[in-house]
């Protein structure tokens, strides 16, 4: 089977700061290293369930996190950015499964760096209705490949947001939300070796979970953080202006909706 990972940084054990996830400190420097060896334990779970390839994608802000000397030899490594369908770029439909790791809650939410894409922009994104943290609205984009989510792992706020849309799929727990930038965390050894049993779980019962699939079209709806950055998303053509911070995209599925998604995230720098 061949398996696709997604990697981020806010719900990796031991990760609580925005510091963390940036580069040029000490701080990010250990977190990386953290987010290195959960991969790591994934990877090394998910052959021993069975998996024949693991395609390995960086998914936080520059997307240059993961450190390639350190990764397991027998996984392939996409990074760097801007690149085509971000978090889930090399996703396709001969693939059997999907892991997030290292993932979080959404924008709003409880949970330990919650966001959904980008902090800066949006205060709440919903597709269909259904308010989407990054797992949600990539899970979905997989399901329209025909892909199921069959494991993630971050916050417990995180596994509670996921629970309704992916309800076969492993939810490792590696830290409990004290605050957004507050939580009791496992040991790091501790969280590996979690992801490591539960990513050889996860694989070897694959074909008990389903897709998550979106009806189309799709709804897309931004709530943005403030007016200004719903003034300058309302200059695209196809935008609808809901209300002050809001804008809406009618979407052809999730492709479409994710590619609006990350538009408006890439202009919000205007204002910044």
């Amino acid at each position: 089977m061949k398996l696709f990972v997604s990697a981020d940084i806010e719900g990796v054990a031991g990760v609580v700061s925005p510091l963390q996830g940036q580069a040029g400190n000490v701080e990010y420097e250990r977190a990386r290293r953290l987010m290195t060896e959960e991969v790591n334990a994934a990877i090394d779970g998910a052959f021993a369930g069975g998996a024949t390839e693991v395609l390995v994608n960086d998914s936080h802000g520059p997307m240059t996190n993961l450190l390639p000397d350190l990764l397991d030899t027998r996984a392939e490594l996409i990074s760097g950015r801007p690149k085509p369908q971000g978090m889930f770029c090399g996703l396709e439909r001969g693939h059997g499964g999907v892991f997030c790791l290292g993932y979080h809650a959404g924008a709003g939410g409880f949970g330990v760096l919650s966001h959904t894409t980008n902090s800066f922009a949006f205060a709440n994104v919903t597709l269909n209705g259904i308010a989407c943290n990054e797992a949600i609205l990539y899970g979905a984009y997989a399901g329209e490949l025909g892909v199921p989510v069959l494991l993630l792992s971050g916050c417990d706020q995180l596994a509670a947001e996921c629970a309704p849309h992916f309800p076969a799929a492993a939810r490792v727990v590696v830290k409990r939300a004290l605050g957004q930038r507050a939580a009791r965390s496992v040991h790091p050894q501790r969280a590996r070796q979690m992801l490591r049993a539960a990513a050889e779980d996860a694989v070897s019962r694959a074909k008990a979970c389903a897709p998550f699939v979106v009806p189309r079209p799709c709804r897309l709806v931004l709530d943005l953080t403030f007016v200004a950055l719903a003034d300058l998303a309302a200059t695209i053509p196809v935008a609808e202006r809901t209300g002050p911070r809001t804008v809406a995209f009618t979407a052809e599925g999730v492709a479409a909706a994710l590619g609006w998604v990350n538009t408006v995230s890439a202009l919000s720098a205007l204002l910044r």
